[in-house]
């Protein structure tokens, strides 16, 4: 007999993540699942308001006796990345997510699971079905567009909340917490192009990069992995030195948060020059294959014909400019953490490039857990963009969060780990954005920590989350509340 989702223990948490799993809630797309959160607080008698951004927060009594201990925020996000196989048949729009067990996890069929935040989401909802919890005041508050922008939390009033405690619950690693994480920027050139009509005397030639592992921005920016981008600016400045060409266009990168994969330049030359820039070609893979043989084993750069036609090209000027200014961004860690040891405290992303209505547009995004580091590093980044003729503009960002290895929170939530694991937990911070740097500036007295069961290959149709660990991350979560309420 298959065993079902909703047979799993904790039934209440798993009775919400499968409920919350037949609404559609891809980012920017959470009305649904908001409706619903404020059905759940109806049919139980609670207090519940929705912003105008579709933020919910429900409002827990405390049980019996408990009604003085400090109000805690149990918090996570209603969207979720929207990602499937090629070839699976989906609508984000309408259909459910369709789960499945799988010895000790749980799976999609073949698109994002989705447990990154809906565990969060259930928990804090299983908590008010549980008989025997003992907690002061809860507030569960639940954010929106998490994953494309943080925009739920930056939208959050300063008076939507009144708890003095905040429990993230989207992290993914259990028996771990966390104490801080980066702040984040987008830093954007518009590089103005001019054309020239393409020459019948030349032919187009496309050099692509392919074959890398990319990876998230963040979490991923200190395994060393090559960028696409800065492989094919590379390459490019190799074969202008040989031999002079136009570009027709250039594309690489696909989001903000990750590090290029693929990378391509359509380039005319003279025909007399093919062989030697397939030369070239072969010479630089040989190379960047050896630098980058732990990292991106798949590594390939190549040449293709080009069946499509142009009528122009860039100037000999333009297409020189822009190779320089790809080639001198900075990519990478630019400082790590004296606090949090191995913690990347800054770090670039040159993430996109795209050419557009006569301009090639320029994607980087910048992360600190220093604010003033961040927006220094975007700074020196817009400079190197002005000086190459670029119009720039940045992001208004995110805040960091600041790790605070004397937080009270952190104290209780250690020792409850220590207890319950019988070994001290790995307490750290992450180089990505948490919603806990935003509410952090809102609300600067909030003491917050973050934790979570183990969650593998979110944001793709590789996630996954263990069952074991959800059992393990709710239990502390029950007696993480209990003991903030003594």
């Amino acid at each position: 007999m298959t065993q079902l989702i909703t047979d799993l223990e904790p039934k209440r948490l798993y009775h919400y993540f499968n409920q919350i799993n037949q609404i559609p809630r891809c980012s920017k797309n959470e009305q649904k699942v908001g409706e619903y959160l404020l059905s759940v607080a109806k049919e139980k008698g609670l207090k519940a308001d929705m912003d105008s951004v579709g933020n919910v927060v429900i409002r827990v009594p405390a049980t019996s006796g408990k009604e003085k201990a400090p109000t805690v925020v149990l918090q996570g996000h209603t969207d979720m990345v929207c990602e499937k196989n090629k070839g699976t048949q989906h609508d984000f729009t309408r259909d459910p997510i369709k789960m499945k067990i799988n010895g000790d996890w749980i799976e999609a069929e073949g698109t994002t699971l989705g447990s990154d935040n809906r565990i969060g989401i259930a928990a804090a909802l299983a908590v008010i079905d549980e008989k025997n919890a003992v907690h002061g005041p809860l507030e569960l508050l639940f954010t929106v567009d998490e994953e494309t922008g943080l925009t739920g939390a930056q939208s959050l009033r300063k008076d939507f909340l009144k708890g003095s405690i905040l429990l993230n619950m989207d992290s993914e690693e259990e028996g771990e917490l966390y104490i801080g994480c980066a702040g984040g920027k987008d830093t954007l050139g518009e590089f103005p192009v001019v054309y020239q009509n393409t020459n019948k005397n030349m032919v187009p030639v496309r050099v692509l990069v392919t074959g890398l592992k990319g990876g998230h921005s963040g979490i991923d920016i200190h395994l060393g992995r090559a960028n696409a981008i800065k492989l094919l600016a590379k390459t490019l400045q190799q074969i202008y030195a040989e031999a002079p060409f136009h570009i027709a266009t250039i594309e690489g990168g696909s989001k903000r948060n990750a590090i290029p994969r693929e990378a391509e330049a359509v380039i005319f030359v003279n025909p007399n020059t093919v062989q030697l820039i397939k030369e070239i070609t072969g010479s630089v893979t040989k190379s960047f294959r050896s630098d980058y043989s732990s990292t991106d084993p798949e590594l390939d750069i190549r040449t293709e014909d080009v069946s499509e036609s142009f009528e122009k090209f860039f100037s000999l000027d333009s297409t020189s400019t822009l190779i320089a200014l790809l080639d001198d961004l900075p990519h990478g860690v630019i400082a790590m953490s004296a606090d949090v040891p191995g913690l990347v405290e800054t770090s670039t992303n040159l993430a996109t490039v795209a050419t557009q209505n006569g301009s090639v547009v320029i994607g980087t995004s910048q992360r600190s857990s220093i604010d003033t580091e961040r927006d220094a590093t975007a700074g020196r980044i817009a400079h190197r963009m002005t000086l190459a003729g670029s119009r720039v503009r940045n992001t208004d960002g995110y805040p960091g969060w600041k790790p605070d290895l004397n937080s009270d929170v952190l104290k209780v939530t250690k020792n409850i780990f220590t207890q319950y694991y019988e070994k001290q937990p790995a307490v750290k911070a992450i180089h990505a954005g948490l919603e806990c740097g935003i509410i952090g500036e809102k609300y600067p007295d909030m003491d917050m920590i973050s934790f979570g069961p183990t969650i593998t290959g979110p944001h793709s149709p590789d996630e996954r989350v263990n069952i074991h660990s959800v059992k393990n991350f709710y239990t502390c979560l029950l007696l993480i509340l209990k003991k903030l309420a003594e």
